[in-house]
């Protein structure tokens, strides 16, 4: 039952993403804040299962995230620095932030393969939300070529995030 709360928890949360991002209009400063807020939340459950995971390849896949996840949020921050824009806090980037702290404090309770399977579960669905988000909202509405070219390199990395996290999922018996 408690896996059922956490994953029904989880997902009404990652249903704010597209659809806070479908209806409103985003400048590049909002992307801006969009990108680097969406990697935040990936990184903060990184580490923490870092830290709680009891499978070995769900610790891997939590370092991973907290490495790449890092290096996107460097490669934005970089360009918005070079650009002269600083992001603009907007509702989308507000649901990701209380959505991921969320998504912690639900995972901090939880342990061992509950703790792996929960992880694993909304890793599986965020990706899935950032790549629509990416594909419906993000890509299109940036006006700078370079902003849109960052999006449009980072891409396949959130779609070898989502494929790596449902072969994890398959394996946590999911």
């Amino acid at each position: 039952m408690k896996r059922i709360t956490t994953c029904a928890f989880v997902a009404a949360g990652l249903l704010a993403l597209p659809l806070a991002a479908g209806a409103q209009t985003v400048n590049d400063a909002q992307i801006a804040a969009i990108v680097v807020t969406a990697n935040q939340v990936d990184i903060d459950a990184g580490k923490l299962a870092e830290a709680n995971a009891s499978d070995a390849k769900v610790k891997a896949f939590g370092k991973q995230m907290v490495t790449d996840h890092s290096g996107v949020n460097k490669q934005a921050t970089d360009l918005v620095t070079r650009l002269g824009v600083t992001p603009q806090d907007n509702p989308t980037a507000q649901s990701l932030k209380s959505g991921g702290a969320d998504n912690v404090k639900s995972l901090s309770a939880l342990k061992g393969a509950a703790f792996d399977r929960a992880y694993v579960d909304h890793e599986v669905a965020y990706h899935q939300q950032v790549l629509d988000a990416l594909d419906k909202t993000l890509i299109p509405s940036a006006t700078n070529s370079d902003l849109k070219a960052l999006l449009v390199k980072v891409r396949p990395a959130f779609e070898a995030h989502l494929e790596h996290a449902k072969m994890l999922q398959t394996s946590l018996g999911k």
